[in-house]
Order: C-alpha cells, then sequence, then structure tokens
C-alpha cells in the first residue's frame, strides 16, 4: 500500500520528490507563490492550492503523511527573527490545524537551524508542545546537506513525528558530497550575462583570502568578506546576484542552483533567472529529504514499539554532524 501524502508550503516540490522516490502518491499541495506554483505545475501536472488560509483543515483529502517546509523567514539568522510575531511565523499553527483534524499518522516539518534556538529556545519548545499535545511522538535533528552527497553547506532542522510511539531514527549521512565538477556546467556553454563585470571581478580577486581552489564558490559573507570553497554556503532567496560566484568569474546559472539541491536533470525550469534564485533558495535539499523519507516510511511498514518509556512525551533526538 503506497502512502498518502500532502505537500504543505510546497515550493517547488522537493520534498515531495523525496517521498516519491519510495513510492507515496500526494494526494494534496498547496503554495501561495505564483512563480514556484507555476515551476511545481510544469514538473507535477497539477497547479497547487494557493494560500493554506483559504481551505479548512476538514476540507484537506484525509492522508497518511503530513510534508510541510513551514515558512522559515521568520526565524532565520538572515531575516529580522522575528517569529511568531511575524505573520508568516503563525502559520504553524495552519499545519497544527490540519494535523488535528485529519491525524495522519506522521508528519515531517523542516525549518532553518535557528528555529530550536529563536527567543532563546521559546519558540522551539512552544511548537514541540504543540505537537505533544495532539498525541504525538516527535523526534528532531539538524542535519547537513553537505553530508548527503551534494556540495553545499546547508544547516536545517527537521522534525519527524507519529502518532504512535514506534521506533525511528534519523538517517545516518555518507559524509561526502560531489565534487562541484558534477554540478557546474561548462564555461563554453555559459552564456556572457553570467559573467561578472571587470570591477566586480577585480574587487572579488582583491578581497578573497588564500589560494582559491579550482573549482570553487566564492561566498561574500554579511561583512563583506570573500572565501572560497569547494561547495557553495547555503543558497538564500533574497541573497544578492553576487553573493555566490564560480571561481571568482561568474554566478551560478539556473540548472546550477538546481543541481546544488539535488533536483534531476529532468527537472524543467520555466521560470526567468531572477525567480529560480528566489524558488531554489526556499527549497529544501532533496537527497535529505529522501534519507529521512526512507527511515520514516521503514518506520510505518516495520511497526516496532519504541523502547524508550516516553509515550506521553516529546521524544527528542538531535544528531549533530558538520
Amino acid at each position: 500500500m503506497a502512502f498518502r501524502t500532502i505537500d504543505l508550503f510546497a515550493g517547488i516540490g522537493g520534498i515531495r520528490l523525496g517521498f516519491e522516490a519510495h513510492g507515496c502518491v500526494n494526494v494534496f499541495s498547496s503554495e501561495v507563490d505564483i512563480h514556484a506554483q507555476k515551476m511545481y505545475e510544469e514538473n507535477f501536472g497539477e497547479k497547487p492550492f494557493g494560500d493554506i488560509n483559504d481551505i479548512a483543515p476538514d476540507k484537506i483529502p484525509d492522508h497518511d503523511i503530513l510534508l510541510a517546509g513551514f515558512p522559515c523567514q521568520p526565524f532565520s539568522i538572515a531575516g529580522k527573527k522575528l517569529g511568531f510575531e511575524d505573520i508568516r511565523g503563525t502559520l504553524f499553527f495552519n499545519i497544527e490545524s490540519i494535523l488535528e483534524s485529519k491525524k495522519p499518522v506522521a508528519f515531517l516539518l523542516e525549518n532553518v537551524k535557528a528555529l530550536r534556538t529563536h527567543d532563546r529556545g521559546m519558540t522551539f519548545s512552544v511548537i514541540m508542545d504543540h505537537l505533544k499535545q495532539l498525541g504525538y511522538f516527535t523526534h528532531h535533528a539538524i542535519l547537513n546537506t553537505l553530508n548527503f552527497g551534494l556540495p553545499q553547506k546547508r544547516e536545517r532542522i527537521y522534525i519527524v513525528g507519529f502518532l504512535d510511539n514506534i521506533e525511528f531514527s534519523f538517517p545516518r549521512p555518507p559524509m561526502t558530497y560531489k565534487n562541484l565538477s558534477e554540478i557546474l556546467e561548462p564555461e563554453h556553454e555559459i552564456d556572457k550575462s553570467f559573467f561578472l563585470s571587470a570591477d566586480i571581478k577585480k574587487k572579488r580577486w582583491d578581497s578573497v583570502k588564500g589560494n582559491p581552489p579550482i573549482p570553487s564558490i566564492w561566498h561574500e559573507n554579511i561583512g563583506g568578506n570573500i572565501s572560497a570553497l569547494p561547495y557553495s554556503c547555503a543558497l538564500r532567496a533574497g541573497g544578492s546576484y553576487n553573493y555566490l560566484v564560480v571561481n571568482g568569474e561568474r554566478r551560478l546559472t539556473s540548472r546550477e542552483m538546481l543541481r546544488l539541491q539535488g533536483f534531476p536533470s529532468w527537472f524543467k525550469i520555466p521560470l526567468p533567472y531572477s525567480q529560480v534564485r528566489k524558488v531554489a533558495g526556499n527549497s529544501v535539499s532533496v537527497p535529505v529529504i529522501e534519507a529521512i523519507a526512507g527511515q520514516m516510511i521503514k518506520a510505518l511498514k516495520d511497526d516496532k514499539p519504541s523502547k524508550t518509556k516516553l509515550q506521553d512525551s516529546t521524544i527528542q533526538y538531535t544528531l549533530e554532524l558538520s
């Protein structure tokens, strides 16, 4: 039997891809951004429902696993970190209402690492307490994309929950990543519009630290410092056009950004570059999701009682890997 999923705050479908790899069938999706909707529809053949506030929880199709990469800007260190004071931060409570109404057997939530420490840990504590009150046994981990085969340093928190107290463990990653040469497109095929102006290029080379490896992606931090690494720093929806630069020469292409997130080569790109930067920066890393999905499906199918006695409390599992 295939598990049915719903894909909330779906973006361009990265979480869905990870679960479909394990035979899950998606029965509902929701995404408010019209550009992400367009790419989602182009690749999955269905246009996501818009604002999740516009549909009552009981009108959402029955499902087995709820998936949600709920908005991270309210908690991000790159944003203002307003948390629940930001209207987007309250969207967690939409998830809570759907869990309460539909009672799926499991869920996966994804957000930025800073969610765990926002407001001295109070925001995360509220979220976990609400999930516990709904009757879910929860596990959380901070996982790094860099450890799951992709050359992108991207730490995110993943929260998994089950209605039954069953055995579950987060995936142990291979701790290796592809060489950038497997991600980057051939230089002679790159349009001239991606290359830096002479002035910007000179500033990068004058500021870079050490002897840059080739290939490398140069990262400019908030202070203006430049570092050249054999992998990319986290893609960001709001990053400047020169935030990440390949070999001190040019910007990442649309296809390269999607490859850094683990999207397959067949994934269609019907958007202008400015919008691809946004949806890629807001997306998830597909291999990480696929690995977690495999563990969740295994746990549900094995249905082994957990050895822990914490049947009425949140079960927390934190895996820190650099």
